[in-house]
């Protein structure tokens, strides 16, 4: 028997600290109790969101009128340089899982927030790498039915993947293939990404970065000597900055001082408060530099 839970709270499961209250919500333990969960909802006819570390969200002031399944599930396997592992598992659990295995290619991942689930579903990337490099295969429910999909029918992109606004796909667990190297050597990587992250990110509360970085193939408003672009994708922070918006406040919600591709939570800030934000930065940008920014975060329950 399901033990779900009624109006939950949930900005206290989000790193925004954001959000109204879900109608149901039951955290999963494994594999079986995420597919009864769904087949719960569905038989309610109910919407179903599926919940990881609550990174890269922003929740509904109203909240979320169905259920939240909350993974919880963070089993795995290492077989040599190959590690399988559920989705629940935290992202950062598993870059300590391969460094302790004498694995290497995740170090880049350190502090960043969420769980595998949630980092397969957005392509999660940092420093030039991007979480889908490093897969094989992932497992997923969809329809009742358990299926495998290797990497190359995930559909894989710039921060986007198959799942990633496909609500009838739960991705239940994958497999990574790493590289053995000396365990000295990927701590010396984890510190330096570590002290990267302390110099340029907020330790306020956030969803990550809120935008993508742009594809751009018109320039000519672009001084191309200062901005930081990268396979033809320019920073979006740094776009926001060239507008004057560092600092630039809405109710409690800001976009922070020191990386402008984050809004932070100042304290009891409102979904509401976030989107006007949202919505003033991609109008000022678009304005200035002819550029749609698009949003990296999901919208939950609007």
């Amino acid at each position: 028997m399901l033990k779900i839970k009624k109006n939950i709270i949930l900005s206290s499961y989000t790193t925004f600290r954001i959000g109204g209250r879900a109608k149901y919500f039951f955290s999963a333990q494994n594999k079986k109790e995420i597919i009864q969960a769904v087949n719960w909802a569905k038989k309610k006819n109910l919407d179903f969101f599926i919940l990881g570390g609550g990174s890269n969200i922003l929740v509904s002031d109203s909240g979320f009128d169905g259920l939240v399944i909350r993974l919880d599930n963070k089993n795995y396997k290492v077989n040599g340089n190959i590690v399988s592992v559920e989705a629940g598992m935290p992202l950062n659990e598993l870059v300590k899982i391969s460094i302790d295995n004498n694995l290497s290619g995740l170090e880049w991942a350190v502090g960043i927030p969420g769980t595998i689930g949630g980092a397969i579903c957005g392509n999660t990337g940092a420093f030039g790498h991007s979480i889908s490099d490093f897969i094989l295969s992932v497992e997923i429910l969809k329809n009742k039915e358990i299926k495998i999909l290797q990497k190359e029918d995930c559909s894989f992109s710039y921060r986007n993947s198959l799942f990633k606004n496909n609500r009838n796909i739960v991705i239940l667990s994958a497999k990574f293939k790493l590289k053995k190297d000396n365990k000295k050597k990927s701590k010396e990587m984890l510190a330096k990404y570590l002290n990267q992250r302390k110099i340029t990110q907020p330790v306020e509360p956030s969803a990550g970065c809120i935008f993508k970085n742009p594809f751009c193939t018109d320039l000519s408003k672009i001084n191309k000597k200062l901005a930081p672009i990268k396979d033809n994708r320019i920073s979006a922070g740094w776009l926001i900055e060239e507008c004057g918006l560092k600092g630039y406040k809405i109710g409690q919600a800001q976009i922070s001082k020191k990386h402008a591709n984050f809004i932070i939570n100042c304290g009891q800030a409102k979904a509401e408060d976030v989107i006007i934000l949202i919505s003033l930065t991609k109008q000022k940008v678009r304005d200035r530099f002819n550029i749609q920014l698009e949003e990296e975060i999901k919208y939950v329950g609007f």
